[in-house]
């Protein structure tokens, strides 16, 4: 889960403005389409790369305060990038340098969003919360795959690492923002708890009329539905096919988030990570190491504590408490950065003891606790020196809760020998990890043939890294032991 976010680096501005541009160009279109909101219009389409017009399915999603839809000769990220109907920040850093991504996929992109009343995500112009993203290709398989962004970012999040992949096979493609993005996602005025709860509504809202959609489209409702996301979309996955699992066939989960009212969850290991890191890093204190391995973090794995530290842990700490424990530190919003040389300091996360916290905060995070009850074939990959959502305290625990429900039989769990929670620090990394995204893939073709064909997939294991041959776009859970 984790916030899976960072401000673009130097030199990227120049490609976001183009793209804002774009999006712009497209965005005057849409205001002047508001008295009619709802109706599906084309701007600028090309009927050349389209089995149907837009035009030609107006209202094409139910329920939608907004819809755009266009006419694409490519709904890849190759195409999408020149034309504006992406957005490069939502996905950029989440896989490894060298992934061989299809493209030339055409077919209709709609973009819009469901009524509500908060405003964090500005993809598109809109100022709008709950957008989504549907595409359809010309060469429809007659399935469906459903997404939610991880950690805090917007709908195209998945764009790179699963949309092009998933289209370039068939599949129609369906991605929401969960409702709430950006690291403030907490402050939309709900209940403690209300805002991640939220995210499972707007999963079910957009899956449902993406069925819909599909239907009214291609003249027939789409005869499989997968659900599939990395971290928060995990996390989406395993709730979705514990709670909702009439809607689906199956999912992959990629590292999602436990949350569990009485742990595991992020505050009782990211608080003692804040707490001891730094006497770690300073002095090499071999009891701070010792307290961060206890506290669920995998020996090996000291080697991206330093860039976590500095991008992770604290921000996920501050604003996922700020979320479920609001009154921890005051009238402050997500207390104050850093603030661990101040040992003794009122609201600091570094001090944060879960255990002590009153029981509404148990109980806003039991509001979307995972039971592990699951009612459709899910397959979950976790790496081992994930230094984000530690293996120990969150998959580990979530196949044990799988198997304790008595779902073994169609449950997967493959530990990712040397993968981390994102797949891009690899690239600097080679010797030390591998990316889990073409082990991802992977498992999906393995959860394809269990639905379609009863062709059971490889038994639960440790996937070790091999010793040579392309890792990047490689990976067989045949070799799971």
């Amino acid at each position: 889960m984790g916030v899976l976010w960072k401000k673009p680096r130097v030199g990227t501005w120049g490609a976001l403005l183009s793209g804002v541009v774009l999006a712009l160009l497209v965005l005057a279109a849409v205001v002047a389409r508001t008295a009619d909101a709802g109706a599906l219009v084309d701007s600028g389409s090309d009927s050349k790369h389209c089995y149907k017009m837009p035009r030609q399915v107006p209202h094409l999603v139910p329920h939608a305060e907004v819809q755009d839809g266009d006419c694409l000769k490519d709904l890849t990220t190759a195409g999408t990038e020149k034309t504006g109907h992406t957005n490069k920040q939502d996905w950029s850093g989440l896989n490894a340098a060298g992934t061989n991504n299809p493209s030339g996929v055409g077919g209709v992109q709609v973009d819009g969003y469901f009524p509500d009343s908060s405003q964090t995500n500005n993809n598109n112009g809109w100022h709008h919360d709950s957008q989504f993203v549907i595409r359809l290709p010309n060469r429809w398989n007659g399935k469906l795959v459903i997404t939610g962004a991880p950690g805090v970012r917007a709908q195209y999040a998945n764009d790179f690492i699963i949309s092009d992949w998933v289209l370039a096979r068939g599949y129609a493609f369906a991605s929401t923002d969960k409702g709430n993005t950006g690291t403030s996602f907490y402050d939309d005025g709900s209940e403690p708890g209300g805002s991640v709860l939220e995210w499972h509504h707007r999963v079910e809202q957009l899956t449902r009329n993406t069925k819909a959609a599909v239907k009214k489209y291609y003249g027939e409702a789409p005869r499989r539905t997968y659900i599939t996301g990395i971290s928060n979309g995990g996390y989406l996955t395993r709730y979705a096919l514990e709670n909702t699992p009439e809607l689906y066939d199956g999912g992959v989960d990629w590292e999602g988030t436990l949350f569990r009212a009485n742990g595991p969850n992020l505050f009782t290991y990211l608080p003692t990570a804040l707490a001891n890191y730094p006497e770690y890093e300073a002095a090499g204190d071999q009891q701070a190491h010792d307290n961060m391995i206890e506290a669920g973090f995998t020996p090996g794995s000291e080697f991206l504590w330093d860039e976590h530290y500095t991008t992770y842990w604290d921000l996920t700490q501050r604003i996922y408490r700020e979320e479920f424990d609001p009154q921890y530190d005051g009238d402050l919003k997500a207390g104050i950065p850093f603030c661990q040389d101040e040992a003794n300091l009122e609201g600091c996360d570094a001090n944060y003891v879960y255990e002590n916290r009153p029981q509404e905060v148990k109980d806003a995070v039991k509001k979307v606790s995972l039971t592990g009850d699951i009612g459709r074939p899910l397959l979950t990959l976790h790496g081992n020196l994930d230094a984000l959502l530690p293996i120990r305290t969150d998959s580990d625990v979530y196949s044990d809760l799988v198997r304790d429900k008595g779902h073994a039989n169609m449950y997967r769990y493959y530990v990712i020998g040397k993968g981390n929670h994102v797949d891009s620090y690899y690239d600097n990394n080679k010797d030390k990890l591998r990316p889990i995204l073409p082990c991802q893939r992977d498992a999906f073709k393995a959860l394809e043939d269990f639905v379609q064909k009863g062709v059971k997939p490889p038994a639960s294991g440790f996937v070790r890294k091999p010793k040579s041959g392309d890792v990047v776009n490689n990976c067989s859970i045949e070799t799971a032991r």
